[in-house]
């Protein structure tokens, strides 16, 4: 068992399974030490779990926990694409997409959901740069979609 799911053991958190692409590209695609995770949407099961526009129909809490949801997803595609999650050395940046209501502008509280769980499981290797940026609409109308930049050996 990885360091990371040690982590996630130990909270009694267990990875969702690795999500399967929904249009014409890889869950994962590794360059060099890098591993670009595609945008993950809330899913449970084959449905997602939040849908709507944040600061309308959805809270920034429920948001937030969606954003999480992603990162877990992100992780399983991380473990299934790399065959363990011990080749993940960090996180180097993280990209948060919310569906956001006229005016909203808490995109980054929304982040918080995804970036803190990093941290949390990673410790100072979980710290990344961030983007979280309010968008009009998103796949399958889903609240939230985090995309992932792991830093691996």
């Amino acid at each position: 068992m990885s360091r990371i799911e040690e982590a996630l053991a130990a909270r009694g958190i267990e990875l969702p399974p690795a999500p399967a692409p929904v249009a014409a590209y890889v869950p994962v695609r590794v360059a060099g030490n890098l591993a670009f995770v595609s945008g993950q949407l809330p899913f449970e099961g084959d449905a997602v779990s939040l849908v709507g526009r944040v600061g309308d129909d959805v809270t920034v809490e429920q948001a937030a926990a969606g954003a999480r949801r992603c990162a877990l997803q992100a992780l399983s595609a991380l473990r299934d694409a790399l065959g363990s999650l011990d080749r993940v050395v960090g996180i180097a940046q993280l990209s948060v997409f919310v569906a956001s209501a006229p005016g909203f502008t808490k995109q980054p509280a929304v982040g918080n959901g995804a970036s803190e769980l990093l941290v949390e499981l990673l410790g100072d290797a979980g710290r990344h740069a961030r983007i979280a940026v309010g968008v009009q609409e998103l796949p399958l109308g889903a609240a939230v979609e985090v995309a992932v930049v792991a830093v691996i050996d």
